[in-house]
């Protein structure tokens, strides 16, 4: 789906969070105080609240910066723009990382990277729907190629969260920690997700979409059908981090392309440690859920590969490779 180039300026207009009048709008669209009413009803459709008082005029309940290529790319680092290969956005799509699937199949470069203002299938892990409010989040995914295979690339989702809490200490964001094996947790609540899908050769070449799901604000009647305890950049920062999404996700990728880049030569190993200091389960009880079977537990951090270690009750510790781990009250 395309949004308009009329509703793109609106919306750019009114992303200041300040009120406009309607002969204000008219005037700088070009059109009629009749069409502007057309396009205000036309940002509802996207699920953007808009606020109308008499006297005033209209503003959007929050602000919003709409994503752009040349502005991302303005941030990103000069040895980060020779990783890229390709930066597009699309105003609503189904899924970025199902996008890029698609064009890995058709042989797309390593180094794509795709960014969309709402997704109408996003995807969390085990097939969860990611909420995706137009405008006001992050959903990004990166085409990425390797030479080794499947095995070259093993604890990729954890050294990608590392590059994820860089990016986000980097602006200026506290108490950022990890949640194994691909959440990004603030004070024990989820801000953002990774989801790694990979397809190739199992000793051959491989390729990898790598998806990031990133709250920077997900209104309150949006977020209430969520399953666990979320936050935003909103809650954190404050609104001035709504206007400022074209200079996080250059940050995002200034920390995550690098990582890619170099992740087959140097591997878990060199991120291990770093990730232990964002470990913000180390000495949690937990649950952790995998098929039909449940284990309950201490844990004990993650080993050289990145596996979970769980100290159980009879004292012995149990790693997984896999699962789904849920805090519990101690």
């Amino acid at each position: 789906m395309l949004i308009s180039a009329k509703l793109k300026q609106l919306l750019d207009t009114l992303g200041d969070g300040r009120f406009h009048s309607g002969t204000e709008l008219a005037q700088l669209l070009g059109i009629s105080r009749s069409a502007v009413w057309k396009q205000l009803n036309a940002l509802a459709e996207l699920g953007i609240d808009l606020l109308a008082v008499s006297g005033k005029g209209y503003r959007l309940q929050q602000p919003l910066q709409l994503l752009s290529a040349p502005h991302i790319k303005d941030y990103l680092h000069p040895q980060v723009r020779q990783l890229l290969a390709q930066l597009e956005i699309h105003d609503q799509i189904d899924s970025t990382n199902t996008h890029l699937l698609e064009q890995a199949r058709q042989g797309g470069e390593t180094g794509w990277v795709c960014l969309a203002e709402q997704q109408t299938a996003g995807k969390g892990r085990r097939g969860r729907q990611w909420v995706s409010p137009f405008g006001h989040n992050v959903y990004l995914s990166i085409l990425w190629r390797f030479q080794g295979g499947p095995a070259a690339i093993v604890g990729l989702s954890l050294a990608i969260g590392v590059a994820v809490v860089r990016a986000l200490r980097s602006i200026g964001i506290p108490d950022v920690g990890l949640k194994w094996p691909n959440d990004i947790y603030w004070q024990q609540r989820k801000l953002a997700g990774i989801l790694i899908e990979v397809s190739g050769e199992s000793s051959g070449p491989c390729h990898a979409v790598i998806g990031l799901g990133l709250n920077v604000y997900l209104p309150p009647h949006q977020g209430q059908g969520i399953e666990q305890d979320w936050v935003d950049l909103f809650t954190i920062l404050g609104e001035s981090v709504q206007t400022k999404r074209n200079w996080l996700v250059g940050e995002l990728i200034n920390q995550l392309l690098p990582v890619l880049a170099d992740y087959e030569s140097r591997a878990f190993s060199q991120y291990v440690e770093e990730w232990r200091q964002y470990d913000c389960m180390q000495g949690k009880q937990v649950s952790i859920f995998m098929a039909e079977q449940t284990y309950h537990g201490e844990i004990a951090g993650i080993d050289e590969q990145g596996l979970l270690l769980l100290k159980q009750a009879d004292g012995q510790t149990r790693a997984f490779a896999s699962g789904e781990v849920s805090f519990r009250q101690s």
